[in-house]
């Protein structure tokens, strides 16, 4: 029961990762489950991903529920540790990270940090990446 929990909490922005993974597939991307979550590496969101986004500059992969969007499988094996995190922070949090992540980052600014590199949750990220390594 816990497991289908943890699916439903954060179902809504999976959805969107849905989404997103159909319109990278249909503009040349591919997508592979890795223990319970969707890759998606390429096409067009792989485009948006490396022109960035405002604090973070280009990223390699970005993580919306169970689906992770990847500018190539090869970002992909490289931050997977990282995005797993973030799908962990989902699973916690579930829809509310929407607007957690984002207050995060102004609360980083407003201490004098950088919005995206001091975001705690980006922190526990490359904290839990670290770990593993």
């Amino acid at each position: 029961m816990l497991l289908v929990w943890r699916y439903l909490w954060v179902l809504p922005v999976t959805l969107a990762g849905l989404v997103l993974g159909l319109m990278a597939r249909g503009s040349g991307g591919a997508w592979q489950q890795v223990n319970g979550v969707l890759e998606v590496a390429g096409g067009w969101p792989a485009r948006v991903l490396q022109r960035g986004f405002p604090f973070s500059g280009p990223v390699l992969a970005i993580t919306l529920g169970h689906v992770v969007l990847g500018v190539s499988k090869a970002a992909l094996e490289h931050t997977r540790r990282h995005e797993r995190a973030h799908v962990r922070q989902f699973e916690r949090w579930g829809v509310l990270l929407l607007v957690l992540y984002p207050l995060a980052s102004v609360l980083a600014g407003l201490r004098g940090g950088n919005p995206y590199r001091d975001n705690c949750f980006e922190r526990e990220a490359r904290a839990a990446e670290a770990c593993l390594r």
